[in-house]
Formats: C-alpha cells, structure tokens, sequence
C-alpha cells in the first residue's frame, strides 16, 4: 500500500517531469554524414591514409556572395566524444529550438564525433595497438576539416 508521502512523492515527480519535457524545446532531427580526410597527418608526424570523421549537423548553411558560410557553428565535445550527445531534449531542447540562443532556423550546426569516438575512426577499425596519439592540434584540425563537406 502506498503511503500519503510516497503518494506526493510519486505526484510531484511526475509534474516536475512533465514541467522539463515542456520547457524543452521543440528542435528539428539532426542530418548524419561522414568527411573521409585522405593522409591525414597526426601533430606527431605519424599518418592514416583514411580517416573517417562522422558528424551532425543542423540547419541550413548561408553563404555571402564569396561563398563564405555567415552562419555556422561548430559544437565539439570537450574531451573529443561523440557529437550524439548534443542531440538530447536537455542539450538540444535547450539551444535549437525556435527563439533559443542557438535556433536552427538560423544558425548551421556542426558537431562532429571525436576521433576513437562515436562513428568516426577507432582504433578497432584498423591500427589497433598501434592507432595514433592524438593531441588538441590534430583534434583542432579534424574538426575543421569536415566543415567544408558539411557546409557543401
């Protein structure tokens, strides 16, 4: 038998629940693709004939009349994941949706999966044991690297 204060319990996790849902934001469904960068040099000199950097993206790109993007936005993760991350009511709910600080209908979002992360390379693809260290400058240059194939 359920007691009064489990009751209230229960009662006042549900609406709090239904509160989060409703201030999330409505947000469209991301589009997936995958950048290939062919000799892709590691900070160490080291290389991969192939490596593979998949990423989402959100809204559309617009370009000036130089065919520079005006309004994209790249989104990394801070420890180099993956960028699935971003695409959850409580991180996409919150900056994607329409009239929030990163609205879709306004800005092109990119968020590109780490390398060793999500669908882009891993060691278990290939090298194994003896896949590439990797640091800040080869992360840095990965992700933009794939913009020009996302803003296409």
């Amino acid at each position: 038998m359920i007691t009064r204060p489990q009751c209230t319990a229960l009662v006042a996790g549900a609406l709090l629940a239904l509160r989060v849902a409703a201030s999330a934001g409505d947000y469209p469904q991301p589009t997936e693709g995958d950048f290939v960068i062919r000799d892709f040099k590691f900070a160490s000199g080291e290389s991969l004939p192939e490596l593979r950097i998949h990423y989402r993206s959100l809204g559309k790109a617009e370009k000036d009349v130089s065919g520079v993007v005006r309004n994209g936005v790249l989104i990394t993760h801070g420890t180099t994941g993956s960028g699935a991350q971003f695409i959850r009511p409580e991180f996409a709910g919150e900056l994607f949706g329409t009239g929030q600080p990163l609205d879709a209908a306004k800005f092109f979002i990119v968020m590109p999966d780490g390398i060793g992360h999500g669908k882009s390379s891993k060691p278990s693809d290939e090298l194994r044991a003896r896949f590439h260290a990797t640091d800040i400058r080869t992360w840095s240059r990965r992700s933009f690297a794939c913009l020009p194939k996302a803003w296409a």
